[in-house]
């Protein structure tokens, strides 16, 4: 697709075996975890035995008598899970704090006289405690500084909320002057803002696809893509995380064969990557291949992808900010 009129160039690009390096768990650590998770499920099942007994009292969630008939509100495995690991460490996790969830943070001091089900405050605070836990990567949450300044005189001159649709009247000027801000930096004509990350992909997917499209999605990608992919009706194909080769493959063989059964031409492809997988730590590289692009790409990339691209690429770009 990329190298039309360079086949040859294309072919041994892609004939190239994929490397991509991670930093691995060392053995020990990686024996060690298994170890202990499997000695926790051990005695799990021991633990069930016990309360199935009244051994030992029971404090799992479960349905009334009357409700059995009704689908289960939980799956028994989660269930098991949470009573018998992690109810251990639960206390690292729901730690209410007191303070601006800035790099450093207050908690409010908590102690549990049954193994973590219930918790109670001393009235203590812990002071100082590092944030490793938090999306205010811009600085959004800090109550001092340039994001709290700017957001004070907006709240003064716009109030706090719009309480409308940009339909309506709740379209300020801001909106627009965003959008045409957004729309410079990419170097594109327009763009369109929405104010979550999740509800960007999840709604607009369905907008652009429907029945009768082909959706090629990345293995990897967040829950709002493939949620907006499943929303639209369209066929899901999924490649392989960061591979090309394995992207190739699945869009040569649309292009050749069409839609099952029927083997008529594809309405459209989708191809759905992230620009930065933030659990994985590692960057989408866009290739060639791309004819319709829907990801979080920088104005650099972008740019990369229309200058190697020979089909006409119509890239829709978000931002995410938590």
């Amino acid at each position: 697709v990329y190298c039309y009129n360079h086949h040859a160039s294309c072919t041994s690009l892609y004939k190239k075996p994929f490397v991509e390096s991670f930093e691995e768990t060392p053995l020990l650590v990686a024996v060690l975890t298994y170890m202990g998770y499997g000695i926790l499920t051990i005695f799990g099942y021991l633990r069930d035995f016990l309360r199935d007994w009244k051994f030992e009292k029971c404090h799992l969630a479960r349905e009334r008598e009357e409700q059995k008939d009704f689908v289960p509100l939980y799956q028994d495995f989660e269930n098991f899970y949470t009573r018998n690991l992690y109810m251990r460490i639960r206390d690292n996790w729901n730690r209410p704090i007191r303070s601006v969830p800035g790099a450093k943070m207050d908690l409010v001091e908590r102690v549990t006289p049954d193994y973590n089900w219930t918790f109670e405050h001393t009235g203590k605070v812990l002071k100082d405690v590092i944030n490793m836990g938090s999306y205010n990567y811009l600085g959004f949450a800090e109550n001092t500084g340039t994001c709290a300044d700017a957001a004070s005189e907006c709240a003064v001159k716009y109030g706090v909320g719009v309480c409308s649709s940009r339909q309506e009247t709740g379209n300020l000027d801001k909106h627009e002057e965003l959008e045409k801000l957004v729309a410079r930096f990419l170097g594109v004509e327009s763009s369109m803002v929405f104010g979550m990350g999740f509800a960007t992909n999840s709604m607009n997917i369905p907008a652009l696809m429907g029945k009768g499209c082909l959706i090629l999605s990345d293995e990897l990608n967040h829950a709002s893509l493939v949620l907006g992919a499943r929303l639209s009706g369209a066929t899901i194909r999924v490649f392989k995380h960061n591979n090309m080769q394995s992207l190739e493959k699945l869009l040569r063989d649309a292009i050749v064969h069409g839609q099952p059964r029927i083997h008529r031409p594809w309405k459209k492809i989708l191809i759905l990557v992230e620009g930065i997988y933030r659990y994985s730590r590692n960057l989408y590289l866009p290739s060639s291949l791309c004819i319709l692009v829907f990801s979080g790409l920088s104005r650099n990339l972008i740019c990369f992808v229309q200058s190697i691209c020979k089909w006409r690429l119509v890239c829709i770009p978000f931002f995410w900010f938590g």
